[in-house]
């Protein structure tokens, strides 16, 4: 895995489906392959490909479908990246044996983890991305605390199944099972995650709140405002960012971890 507290790392979204939210969702093999790899030229350090969208009324799709879409394309990404790190975006057990199979070694939960799947994970020596994705809190609930509660009790349930600290990410899971004052609510206290002491995700790439309080209708044009929510992350002391749009976030990144954590390029030299 990585060297987390190093930086933070940025994770480039290939979306292999008909209905991604964002607009850049890719059916064919091929185009998937050469957003995949063109993502990794802009400088992502995960990859994480998914074959089901899990926009707000998508529409379920069998492991079979899933396993059709992404499993050729993760073949063809460790064949063209062969030191590439590769994600599968799924909360399917039987999607992710395959997946880390076909080459993959982190998977990306959306769904909280089944004891099933902390299986698989655990046999495979893979990664495992927790997300927080309840049903939206009662009013008044506090959601920080709700977070905090499902996240601490699924890693729990991650180390007693055996797999290794470093291997268990903790996403909180914006814009799922959430309103946009509770998504502000929980940015707001980023740090309390981190204080859980696992690695760390976030992924508010072109979310619905970001729309709302920038005005801006379209995903595509919520790039800056990701790119705010990123210099936060990193403020925060986060280890990943999922983001459409790559080389903003690395950008963002690298700016903010030379202020947050004394980062320097390997190029760095001391202009006299």
């Amino acid at each position: 895995m990585l060297a987390w507290g190093t930086k933070t790392f940025v994770m480039g979204i290939v979306n292999v489906t008909p209905d991604s939210f964002s607009g850049d969702g890719r059916i064919a093999i091929d185009s998937a392959v050469e957003h995949a790899v063109a993502q990794h030229a802009l400088g992502a350090d995960i990859l994480d490909i998914g074959g089901e969208s899990t926009r707000p009324g998508a529409q379920a799709i069998s492991a079979d479908v899933e396993c059709e879409r992404i499993l050729p394309v993760i073949r063809a990404v460790r064949e063209r990246l062969p030191h590439a790190i590769l994600s599968v975006d799924t909360y399917k057990p039987e999607v992710a044996r395959e997946a880390c199979k076909a080459g993959a070694s982190m998977v990306n939960s959306v769904y909280g983890v089944t004891d099933e799947l902390l299986d698989i994970v655990q046999a495979m020596h893979v990664g495992i991305v927790i997300m927080h994705h309840r049903f939206r809190s009662p009013d008044g609930a506090n959601a920080v605390d709700d977070v905090i509660e499902f996240l601490r009790e699924a890693s729990d349930r991650a180390l007693r199944c055996g797999i290794p600290r470093k291997n268990i990410i903790l996403d909180p899971g914006i814009g799922f099972g959430k309103t946009p004052d509770q998504n502000i609510a929980v940015l707001a206290q980023l740090a309390q995650i981190v204080d859980l002491r696992f690695p760390t995700l976030l992924g508010t790439s072109r979310k619905s709140t970001l729309g709302l309080l920038t005005g801006r209708r379209e995903p595509s044009d919520r790039v800056a405002a990701t790119t705010a929510t990123t210099a936060f992350a990193v403020m925060a002391r986060m280890d990943i960012v999922r983001v459409h749009d790559v080389a903003a976030a690395r950008d963002a990144v690298a700016v903010a971890d030379a202020i947050v954590r004394g980062w320097r390029p390997q190029s760095w030299t001391v202009s006299q």
